[in-house]
Parts: structure tokens; C-alpha cells; sequence
């Protein structure tokens, strides 16, 4: 008897779904294994044949134990139901695929917890896995910190940061609100991102200039002097006064013919100057920032970063005689240059998670006779310079590698 076009249709349904089960959790396995230790996809063609064979012998058998299904025409219904298996095998196949390019090749429980982002947000840039970052909503304020400027809330709110995204999110969040600190000059501010890598912040503003560039201990002092040429902030200076020598360290000059042409003040000299009225015992003159880098020359005002005793002692003279000390060769940059003749250069890196070094030591990763490679240090919560061989590697670790570029080049396909 044959059957309607309606009634054939639930039946070849009903046979799909029935034979196609196995098939498709045959096909997701196989492409979450294939995906996961080799990184190769199955071809969608490979996905169809074995599909179809499987769901053969399960349609062979199916046929064993009901003779309804071998009587009659019911080619309509065998085709839906190739359809169906073909469908739901190339569906559970994408599905393990995109479960074994995305878990971690090592998991702990650590990882477990961490948040992940989703895999929508992830692009392949140059063979790596970036993530953009962006701004939900409105920039808040921090209680306590001055409230931000509408320009400045306006700029943090449009800018957009791109890192790896191979690290944790709340490796994520910390880099962010250090590109943060460095980028804008703010104050302080907090960063949580969410799967979408969509950042809600809260900054505040910088605070001052002047202050910021003191160490602990210090205060700033101003004196009408003769500048030397060429004086420019962060020189070692001695200042000489008819019973004794200051050393100190410049932080702002400014030459007297410079003001008479009318020169532009940063942004932060009006803080400076309201920070040197504030300090206590008005030991600070107020300063206006450089508009140069470097000081023409002449008779100007000079201000330098000195104790506190000796700021008292600089205050009851006029004039004293400024002396630009040596500050000698810097030995990093002299260790570059070292390194660069003998062939070697210096790489900063970032462990990612699914890496052959995420947790390893040093010496059990054999970095330097393996890899002919020299770690110089290594960054989680803070910078360790020389590690050791027992020093623990994680995902998002920071590391400065010095070696060969072909041996550099290696040592990135492993750690990155």
C-alpha cells in the first residue's frame, strides 16, 4: 500500500534521526580528536562517507527487526533520511572540531576556573589568536579621585586594545589597566571584561605632574640661576652654595630669554605650580613646565628634586652655581650592543596556555640546550631577573629571550 507524501516525509524523519545518532556522535569524536592532536580538520567529504556507512549498517539492522521497512516504495523517505544523517553528522563534526581547537591542550584546575572568552571574538592575525578590546558602556569615575573630563571620558570610551588571546581574562584585565596607566597618565582605574571582550571601566584622572616625579622623602625646589646649555629633566645636577654642595636631580628648567618669547606650557604645569604653593612649609616655588626639551642657556630658573634638609639649606641663598654630573655610559644599552655584534638579539614573549612551557620549569624545558636560547627574566605578578632552572612557567608569563634569530624563531613557535 503506499503511503502519503506527508505520512513518507515523519517516516524518513523519523529514520534519519534514528540512524543518524551514531553517526553523528562517530563524526564528532573523530573530529575532536583530529582537531585537538594534529590541528587538521576531516574533509566534509570524509564526514559524508563515513556517515553514510555507518548509517547503513544501522539502517541494515533496523531492517532485521522491521519488515515494514523493506515493503512497498518508500524512496521519500529514504531520502530525508539521508539527509537528516548527512546533516546532523556534518553539524556534531563542526561542533568537535571547534572543541578541539579551542580547549586548552593542557588543562588544571586552575584553567578550569579562569574565565575564557568566546571564540567569537577571536581572530587569527599572522597565525595568532588576537582579541580586540573594547569599551562597554560609559567610562565611571572612582569615588574618592576627581571625576574625569568629558574629553578624556570621551577618548577611553572610543579607543580600542588588542592582546593575545591566549591568556587568561583576568590577564587580560591586568594588562589593560597598565596600558591604561601608561598610555593616559591616570591616577588609578579598574577593568572588568566580560566573555564578549567588552571592558566596563572606571578611571581617574592624573593628579599632578610635579609631585608624581619625587621620590619619597623629597621636595622640589626652584632657584634663579645661571642654566647651563643643553640642561634638560632627569640630569644628575650639583648645587653649590658658599658653605656646602647639593646633588639633585632636575625636574623642570625653564631660561629666562625663552619666557620673554612666550613659550607653551604643558599640560600639567598649572598642576605643578598649584602643587609647589601646597607643599608644606613653602619650601617649593612654583614651576612651569619646559616647552623644550633641552634648556637654551642663560639665566633661568631651575627645578631640582633634593632632600629635605637641603631644600631648607637651598632656600636661604640666591643664585647658587649649577654643576651637570656624569651619569656615565648606561650598561644595558652597552649589553646590547655586545649582543648585537656577536650575531644575538632580544625578544620579549608571552607563554601561551595550550604551550609546551605552561607548566614546566625552566630546567625541565631544557630552554637553553634545547632551544640554544638564554631567558633574562621572566614576568607573572612581578619582574624576576635570572631565573633560575626551578623557576614554574604559566600561560601569560612575560619573558625576555636573547639568542640567534633562527634560534629566537624556534623557541616562538613552542612558547607562543
Amino acid at each position: 500500500m503506499e503511503q502519503s507524501i506527508p505520512v513518507e516525509v515523519l517516516r524518513g524523519l523519523y529514520l534519519g534521526v534514528l540512524t543518524g545518532i551514531i553517526p553523528a556522535l562517530v563524526s564528532a569524536g573523530l573530529g575532536f580528536v583530529f582537531k585537538y592532536f594534529t590541528g587538521v580538520s576531516i574533509p566534509g567529504f570524509g564526514v559524508v562517507v563515513l556517515a553514510l556507512g555507518i548509517a547503513g549498517a544501522n539502517g541494515g539492522l533496523l531492517a532485521l527487526t522491521d519488515d515494514s521497512l523493506t515493503e512497498g516504495q518508500h524512496g521519500v523517505a529514504l531520502t530525508i533520511a539521508i539527509l537528516v544523517v548527512l546533516m546532523l553528522s556534518l553539524y556534531a563534526h563542526a561542533q568537535g572540531d571547534k572543541l578541539g581547537s579551542t580547549l586548552p591542550k593542557r588543562i588544571t584546575f586552575k584553567s578550569l576556573r579562569e574565565r575564557t572568552l568566546s571564540g567569537d571574538v577571536v581572530e587569527l592575525v599572522g597565525g595568532r589568536r588576537r582579541v580586540t578590546v573594547t569599551v562597554a558602556g560609559e567610562v565611571d569615575d572612582i569615588e574618592g579621585y576627581p571625576p574625569l573630563s568629558p574629553a578624556l571620558r570621551t577618548e577611553l570610551g572610543n579607543d580600542e586594545w588588542e592582546f593575545p588571546a591566549d591568556v587568561p581574562v583576568s590577564e587580560l584585565e591586568t594588562r589593560l589597566a597598565e596600558r591604561l596607566r601608561t598610555d593616559f597618565d591616570l591616577a588609578e582605574v579598574t577593568v572588568t571584561l566580560d566573555e564578549n571582550a567588552r571592558a566596563t571601566l572606571a578611571a581617574a584622572p592624573p593628579v599632578g605632574g610635579l609631585s608624581k616625579r619625587l621620590s619619597p622623602g623629597q621636595r622640589a625646589v626652584s632657584v634663579q640661576t645661571l642654566v647651563p646649555t643643553g640642561v634638560a629633566r632627569g640630569e644628575s645636577v650639583t648645587l653649590r652654595t658658599p658653605d656646602r654642595s647639593v646633588d639633585g636631580t632636575v625636574v623642570a628648567v625653564r631660561a629666562a630669554d625663552s619666557a620673554s618669547t612666550g613659550p607653551a606650557t604643558t599640560p600639567n604645569a598649572a598642576d605643578d605650580e598649584a602643587e609647589a604653593n601646597a607643599d608644606d612649609e613653602g619650601e617649593v616655588e612654583p614651576t612651569v613646565a619646559p616647552a623644550a626639551p633641552v634648556a637654551v642657556g642663560g639665566e633661568g630658573r631651575l627645578t631640582v628634586a633634593v632632600d629635605r634638609p637641603d631644600a631648607e639649606a637651598l632656600l636661604s641663598v640666591d643664585a647658587p652655581q649649577v654643576v651637570v654630573r656624569s651619569r656615565g655610559t648606561r650598561r644595558e644599552f652597552e649589553l646590547t650592543t655586545l649582543l648585537r655584534r656577536a650575531g644575538r638579539r632580544v625578544q620579549r614573549l608571552t607563554v601561551r596556555t595550550d604551550g609546551s612551557l605552561d607548566g614546566t620549569t625552566l630546567g625541565e624545558a631544557s630552554v637553553r640546550d634545547a632551544y640554544d636560547v638564554a631567558v633574562l627574566a621572566v614576568r607573572r605578578d612581578r619582574w624576576r631577573f635570572a631565573p633560575r632552572g626551578d623557576t614554574q612557567l604559566a600561560a601569560g608569563d612575560e619573558l625576555f629571550v636573547v639568542g640567534t634569530p633562527a634560534a629566537l624563531s624556534a623557541f616562538t613557535e613552542v612558547a607562543t
